[in-house]
């Protein structure tokens, strides 16, 4: 389980899977060693192994808490929000999870994306409460500011993102939905500068190729 772990933390998945299915033919009932399974299924592609893990860990221990946050995240890349609500509501009512916000925003976006806008921005809003640098609570409360139409808001969400330098992949898309703000308050400059900045640090990629198409239709 250990050097599987390691494997995982060093990105060499294929070596992980090795060495996690080795201690599970030792002991099939290692709860950890079913979610570092599912981590090493998820990174190469493989989200219904990785599903089965999660849940089986949890049929071993009901208290894993990791794999439970795990789980809810899964449910809600295949859309299945209740569930993913559900799971990450247990986590909220726990007295011993650490990270509550996390919880709080994986319901939050599960909530804003069945239509629940009010019971959303509750949830985003007492994340932010509880860690007000979360960047993750910070964009997607940003998106519900914006399709609101309250572009003030969204802006200054999308920036305190922008301020806590989540890596490439979150600053592209949050570069991308400023661009759109500004367009739609007719500062087309401001709006260039936000899709160059994707354009610039992250080419490649759904953001990258999305700012591109952009940007040649604003110039």
């Amino acid at each position: 389980h250990d050097m599987g772990v390691d494997y995982l933390k060093s990105g060499n998945t294929a070596m992980a899977l090795r060495e996690l299915q080795v201690a599970l033919s030792v002991d099939e009932k290692l709860p950890r060693a079913h979610h570092a399974t599912a981590e090493a299924y998820r990174l190469s592609g493989r989200t219904a192994e990785a599903e089965k893990h999660l849940k089986r860990a949890l049929e071993l221990d009901p208290t894993f808490q990791g794999a439970r946050l795990s789980l809810a995240a899964r449910y809600i890349q295949t859309e299945r929000f209740e569930d993913a609500i559900r799971e990450s509501r247990i986590l909220v009512d726990d007295p011993t999870f650490p990270a509550p916000w996390r919880a709080l925003t994986n319901a939050g976006w599960a909530e804003h994306r069945l239509g629940r806008n009010a019971d959303a921005r509750k949830s985003l809003v007492m994340a932010l409460d509880m860690k007000p640098n979360y960047w993750p609570a910070l964009l997607n409360l940003g998106i519900l500011e914006s399709q609101e139409n309250r572009r003030a808001e969204a802006i200054e969400r999308f920036s305190q993102v922008l301020a806590a330098r989540p890596g490439p992949s979150a600053e592209a898309e949050t570069n991308y939905r400023m661009a759109e703000i500004y367009v739609s308050l007719g500062e087309r400059d401001r709006a260039i500068a936000h899709l160059s900045a994707v354009i610039d640090k992250q080419p490649s990629g759904e953001w990258g190729r999305r700012s591109q198409e952009y940007r040649k239709l604003l110039q």
